[in-house]
Formats: C-alpha cells, structure tokens, sequence
C-alpha cells in the first residue's frame, strides 16, 4: 500500500518513515503544504498521514480543498495534545481519523491498517482475511488453517494489496503504483515474480492471471473476525 506523509518536523518524519517502510508500506514525504495539495490529488495513494501545522499551506486547508475537489483518499490526521478543537476541525473537514501527538508507534499502525480496511469494506474485520489465508500483518506472514507460511517483504506487500481487492482484476501498472513509491523504479517483471513465489508457497488457484488485463486474487473476503 502506497502512503503519503505529510510532515514539517524532520525528525519525525525520518522515525515514521522508518517504521512505516518496515510494515511493508511504500511512502512518499512532503514537508510543505502546498505540495501536499497537489501530490496528494494527482498521485494514486491509499492513504494520506496529514500534521495540520505545515508552512506553506496549513494541513486543514489542505484536507479541505480535496474533499471540495472530491478526493476520497482515506486521511488520518495529526494533531496536537490536548487540541481538542484541532480534532474537531480535522474531522468535520473530512479526515477520517486523527492521532494525538506524541504517539506510540503501534498505535499508528494499527489506526494505519483498520482505516485501509474500512475503505475496502472490510471494517468489521480484525485482520485481513480472504479464500482461506489469514494475514498477520504485525508479523508479516499469512496463515492458512493452523498452517504459518513465511513471506518475504515483497510478498507480503503484494498480497495485502491482493487481500484488500479480493475478486478484483489488478493490473501490473495498477500494482506497480501501489506497492513502490514515487522514487523505485517500476519494474513489472517484479511483480510476475512474486506472483509465482506466492503461487509457489500458496497453490496456483490463489492468484489467477488474466491475460491482458493483470491478476486477480481469489475469491470474496470473509467477513467477521
């Protein structure tokens, strides 16, 4: 999943940037508000981490010229502690959560990763599941039944992407900008070869591919959990 930071304090960027590369998310960092605007609204990503004190452009106006403009983008919102009225603003301006600086970084994943699922649907579920694999993204492996398989740091990006769009006709370039930031270099032959390691350790039926169109990954999501 692709993420775009926005964040003018450098040390916390670089700490967030860390953790959330080490989750398995792609990101890009912009520190000025006025890039934000434009980058976030033209750049496919799937979720945006927004601190309203930006130079350049203030992180609320920023929040609410994409909503006006109809950007959809799930955004999680950094505010101040005890800013109470910061929050507020932020939420009837369109963020769909909000995390109260200083925080732990598990918090922010966990906020990270049930937001994506509500912006999937798939709300009402505690961890990814989808045609009988179950996936710990804490751990980054995925289970099948009392099965634990191992995956290595592109495999599981890629198949929690496929997890999220369960049914869905992806293609190459559509994983491809999802699954790097802006500064990899895209290479499609990459995403081919971890589609057949996942194959390879999940069974062939898991991930079908549709000639000329891309992949699709097997089956509905299972709800509950």
């Amino acid at each position: 999943m692709r993420l775009l930071l926005v964040e003018d304090n450098v040390a916390l960027a670089d700490e967030l940037l860390a953790d959330l590369t080490r989750q398995g998310y792609a990101v890009d960092w912009l520190a000025d508000g006025r890039d934000a605007l434009v980058q976030g609204a033209t750049e496919p990503y799937d979720l945006v981490v927004l601190d309203l004190g930006l130079p350049g452009m203030p992180g609320l106006d920023v929040l609410r010229q994409w909503r006006s403009d109809g950007l959809a983008t799930p955004v999680l919102v950094l505010t101040a502690r005890g800013s109470w009225a910061e929050r507020i603003d932020g939420l009837k301006a369109g963020a769909d959560d909000y995390l109260s600086k200083p925080f732990h970084p598990e918090e922010l994943a966990l906020r990270i990763q049930a937001l994506l699922r509500r912006a999937h649907g798939l709300a009402n579920q505690s961890e990814l599941k989808a045609a009988g694999l179950a996936l710990d993204e804490a751990r980054q492996c995925v289970r099948r039944g009392d099965e634990e398989v191992p995956l290595t740091a592109g495999e599981f990006r890629l198949l929690r992407y496929f997890m999220l769009h369960p049914g869905q006709i992806l293609s190459k370039t559509q994983l491809n900008d999802h699954i790097y930031d802006g500064e990899s270099e895209r290479d499609s032959n990459v995403i081919e070869v971890h589609v057949n390691h996942l194959r390879r350790k999940l069974g062939r039926e898991v991930i079908e591919t549709r000639r000329g169109q891309g992949y699709r990954y097997a089956g509905d999501a299972e709800q509950g959990g």
